[in-house]
């Protein structure tokens, strides 16, 4: 393999560990992490670990995750030669902006979540934490759609 598609391999590479690392940490925090705090730990303790864990996630999403993403999608997708017209083409280019919808819908339902959260809208908060959730899942389903042709 030469140099230069070494580098490409990389790229991906980063891009696909930053899904993961993502999806796989709210997967984690939701079905393993809180519902073990929410059984073993007393009320006051829960809520504390609960915001505490959630902005160190925050913080690892603002400062990794999105840069990661951003720099190797935008790489990944001028290497492909996407233009914004191809966006509107079937295949390829639509199956990719209804990921960058979808994502920028999550990115939305998870910054909700923590202003929601913030204000003590417990219900809002969980609603908005389901949705980025579920939405990750979908990016997922949509990226690997790409990964073909």
């Amino acid at each position: 393999m030469n140099s230069l598609a070494q580098l490409w391999t990389w790229v991906r590479f980063a891009h696909v560990t930053g899904a993961v690392v993502w999806v796989g940490g709210q997967l984690a925090l939701s079905l393993v992490v809180l519902p073990l705090a929410r059984r073993l730990l007393p009320e006051e303790d829960r809520a504390r670990f609960a915001e505490a864990a959630g902005r160190r996630f925050g913080i690892l999403t603002g400062a990794v995750f999105l840069p990661v993403q951003a720099v190797t999608g935008w790489a990944l997708a001028r290497h492909r030669g996407v233009t914004l017209a191809s966006l509107a083409e079937p295949g390829y280019g639509r199956t990719l902006a209804a990921k960058l919808a979808l994502f920028l819908a999550v990115l939305l339902a998870a910054a909700g979540h923590g202003w929601a959260y913030a204000r003590g809208r417990a219900a809002l908060a969980r609603g908005l934490a389901l949705a980025s959730l579920v939405g990750s899942v979908g990016v997922v389903l949509l990226a690997a759609g790409l990964t073909g042709g």
